[in-house]
């Protein structure tokens, strides 16, 4: 199929269940940047290397940059969440399901920015895209299992090896600078920091933008009658298209999430903040080298827990965690349940 742009503007204009679905679409990767890729860069904020407006501009610079390398390198993430659910034959039903599904992971995503509680809008997407294909089949006949297992592996790397990474590259810096002066230092820190902080964002774009350009993907297939193709390689509108609405939203909302990631769960020094950023873009090399999509939020937040561990635990604010936890723990029911619910109105509705 052509993914051209102005294809894609024709049948944009000529479709207004394509429209919708677009619609949808672009809403859920702006509340991503409203809820999610603040984590990027909330350490290089916290820590004063960088002011928010600037560190708003250079992640989204270096989100674009992520969704384009990593899409030219391996774009088996975008096309794993294509083809882990199964929406039926019946075209209508499966855009308007698919749709039904985008609601939810936007009414899912909002709840938890209101609280200012990080959640994972992988996990969102994953969960509201399964739950509307169990509403189309009455059953789990629309998902495919191989796929939902790279999820299961994505979860516990990203917590496990975020952990771990976080606690032994601070451990690592620490030991290489431990005869240094901490003033002549702190310049050298801020500046590792701010390339942490572009780092981060280098592969929130390339896990995360990858993942909603596979929905778009998706979108434009089921509008067209078919969801048979399992090799396509975005384009390059739809990788900027992604990165700018994404940017937008970090720029309108990110201040709750970069808070609470980075500055009431852990109070982090500046090479405390670099180990934690560089930390978390090493687990996101890693899974999107190998084509496991993974959530950036549980990685970057697992990362600076494995930092606050190297203190001493109480060092790691429980209660700001417990809330953390929880939130990750309901969000496949809790996002699945909405997105089944709305599919079954939205089918008898439309």
């Amino acid at each position: 199929m052509d993914f051209q742009f102005t294809w894609f503007i024709d049948q944009l204009f000529a479709s207004p269940v394509l429209f919708a679905t677009v619609l949808f679409t672009l809403g859920v990767i702006f509340v991503n940047g409203w809820t999610d890729a603040p984590n990027a860069i909330a350490t290089c904020v916290a820590t004063r290397a960088m002011p928010p407006r600037a560190a708003v501009l250079m992640s989204a610079v270096f989100n674009f940059f992520g969704v384009f390398v990593m899409t030219l390198i391996n774009s088996t993430v975008a096309m794993t969440i294509k083809n882990m659910v199964d929406f039926g034959t019946n075209t209508h039903e499966a855009v308007v399901a698919l749709c039904a599904a985008l609601v939810a992971i936007i009414i899912w995503a909002v709840a938890a920015w209101f609280f200012g509680i990080p959640t994972s809008e992988s996990h969102a997407l994953i969960a509201g895209l399964s739950g509307a294909a169990i509403a189309m089949h009455n059953g789990f006949g629309g998902i495919n299992g191989g796929e939902w297992v790279k999820v299961l592996y994505g979860l516990v790397l990203s917590t496990v090896l975020g952990f771990v990474s976080g606690y032994v590259f601070t451990k690592l810096t620490a030991f290489f600078f431990r005869n240094a002066d901490r003033r002549k230092t702190a310049g050298f820190f801020r500046g590792a920091q701010i390339f942490g902080g572009a780092a981060m964002s280098f592969m929130h774009g390339a896990q995360d933008g990858q993942k909603f350009m596979g929905v778009l993907i998706l979108g434009v297939f089921l509008v067209n009658g078919s969801d048979s193709a399992v090799a396509v390689t975005p384009p390059i509108w739809m990788m900027l298209l992604v990165s700018i609405v994404m940017s937008v939203g970090t720029s309108v909302g990110g201040y709750k999430i970069i808070k609470a990631v980075g500055m009431d769960m852990v109070k982090l020094e500046k090479y405390q903040g670099f180990s934690a950023d560089i930390a978390a873009a090493f687990c996101l090399l890693i899974s999107s080298l190998f084509g496991i999509p993974v959530s950036t939020t549980h990685t970057k937040t697992t990362a600076i827990m494995g930092v606050g561990a190297t203190k001493r635990l109480s060092a790691i604010n429980l209660g700001v965690v417990k809330e953390m936890v929880l939130t990750w723990v309901l969000t496949f029911p809790g996002c699945g349940i909405i997105g089944y619910l709305i599919a079954k109105l939205f089918i008898r509705v439309f």
